[in-house]
């Protein structure tokens, strides 16, 4: 579950509230009702919510395909992930954080090909909107998340959610290490540990990130999923 702040506030209402100001804020992706997706997604929800091992809720269910199923969950972590760093950008400045990067052994560059043909340093926030709206920009692509009945996944599909997950994994990163203090004074660690555990027993179970991409966060990773 998403767990609560103080005593009667659902977190989601609380994060959204925070989330409304924030700059890097962007219309969550739906899904359609009455299509095969949707219906995945409320499974995955549902399973989530009722309290079930991380572990097993992420499991693909019998009958279902493996690329559906990755495509519910790529699309739900960008929406929690694009939340949970919104609730902290207003301590993610250009002062505070002129470069991208995770403690000082980590930095991350940005590099597209378009704007920035070569990898380049930049400021935190900076990094995250162009990754958002980067993110954004493939789901909505129906090309490679085709949301038509009939239509199939490109080849490519996991070689693009993987890159995709690997991309959000660096929010996590940056978040916990930099503003974690922000986050829990907000009263927001459980609901960033329970998306967190999610999201790692998913690429976990898929095995769609290499482990050495994992190394920034490897120790607070054993600590709280175990």
């Amino acid at each position: 579950s998403d767990g609560q702040i103080g005593q009667n506030f659902p977190m989601a209402l609380c994060l959204g509230q925070v989330f409304s100001k924030a700059k890097t804020f962007r219309p969550r992706k739906r899904f359609e009702p009455g299509t095969q997706r949707f219906e995945l997604y409320k499974k995955a929800q549902a399973s989530l919510k009722s309290g079930l091992d991380l572990r097993k809720v992420v499991q693909l269910p019998e009958g279902e395909n493996l690329n559906d199923w990755i495509a519910v969950h790529v699309v739900d972590f960008f929406n929690r992930i694009n939340l949970i760093y919104g609730t902290v950008s207003e301590y993610c400045s250009e002062r505070t954080c002129p470069i991208m990067s995770g403690g000082l052994k980590y930095e991350y560059r940005w590099q597209d090909g378009e704007d920035y043909k070569k990898p380049t340093k930049l400021p935190a926030i900076k990094y995250m909107n162009l990754l958002m709206d980067w993110i954004e920009s493939l789901i909505n692509n129906e090309d490679i998340f085709p949301t038509r009945v009939g239509v199939p996944f490109p080849k490519n599909f996991q070689q693009v959610c993987k890159k995709i997950l690997s991309r959000l994994f660096r929010v996590f990163v940056h978040v916990y290490i930099h503003h974690f203090d922000s986050i829990c004074s907000m009263g927001a660690e459980a609901h960033i540990n329970t998306c967190y555990k999610h999201y790692y027993y998913f690429i976990s179970e898929f095995s769609l990130i290499d482990n050495s991409e994992l190394e920034p966060l490897r120790e607070m990773t054993e600590k709280i999923c175990t």
